[in-house]
């Protein structure tokens, strides 16, 4: 073997190492931000825009059932305007990939003819390549991983291969974090209801489930949900029993 082709091994093995590095310190980062949703946010597109070959911009789109789009986390306005315009057209990578589930690559924008409403305008705005994973699916909320260059044809196999692996990973830690805030609100809630309660059980002289009972009549009656009902309650005091 020529010493030019042991040099080619030893630059492939030295990429692999710094990859496989760089993976471990992004999953410890995703660890230490499990329990907040905006912090995992940013450590999923701050790392796509660092290890992904050709990324220069980052951004994650969150779709919730019934609702518009979020751009969140950012790493420039670039990503931010590309959700603003896929938003308005209904069209484009990140939502063909959230919505089938599939990795979507655009090598030029000029080009492009799949989004013949949303490529040129894309391109006018500086998005030349783009590389779009879909990131996490719960029952309500889906997302896509999305990233940008300003230069044509930049996103490779190993692009696609490297995105792939970490949107894997962020996945993972976006659905726990999702769930752990989802724990944290019910837990919250749950003591509202409760304080709520109590104020009612001491005003009246009545038990858990008659309190309980007043709370629902309230809630029903006025198309609110429970804990706003019991909030307005600790705020503002028991008020009439009925």
């Amino acid at each position: 073997m020529s010493s030019d082709e042991d040099q080619a091994l030893d630059r492939g093995g030295g990429f692999e190492h710094r990859l496989r590095a760089e993976i471990e310190q992004i999953a410890r980062d995703l660890r230490a931000e499990h329990a907040n949703i905006q912090g995992t946010l940013e450590v999923i597109t701050k790392s796509a825009r660092d290890v992904v070959p050709g990324a220069e911009d980052a951004g994650i789109t969150l779709v919730t059932r019934g609702r518009a789009f979020q751009s969140r986390a950012a790493t420039s306005e670039l990503p931010k305007k590309i959700d603003d315009l896929q938003h308005r057209l209904h069209d484009g990578p990140c939502v063909q990939a959230i919505w089938n589930h599939e990795t979507v690559l655009v090598r030029d924008m000029i080009t492009e003819q799949r989004w013949p409403r949303f490529a040129p305008e894309a391109a006018a705005i500086g998005a030349r390549s783009m590389l779009a994973f879909q990131l996490y699916t719960t029952e309500h909320t889906m997302g896509a991983l999305n990233l940008h260059l300003s230069r044509t044809n930049a996103f490779d196999d190993d692009s696609v291969s490297i995105g792939g692996t970490l949107a894997t990973h962020a996945a993972i830690a976006l659905i726990a974090s999702l769930r752990e805030e989802q724990f944290r609100d019910a837990l919250a809630s749950r003591d509202v209801i409760g304080q709520a309660k109590g104020m009612l059980m001491q005003r009246y002289s009545i038990d858990a489930d008659e309190a309980f009972a007043i709370l629902t009549r309230r809630s029903q009656n006025s198309n609110t949900p429970l804990n706003e009902v019991a909030l307005n309650i600790i705020q503002h005091g028991p008020g009439p029993a009925k």
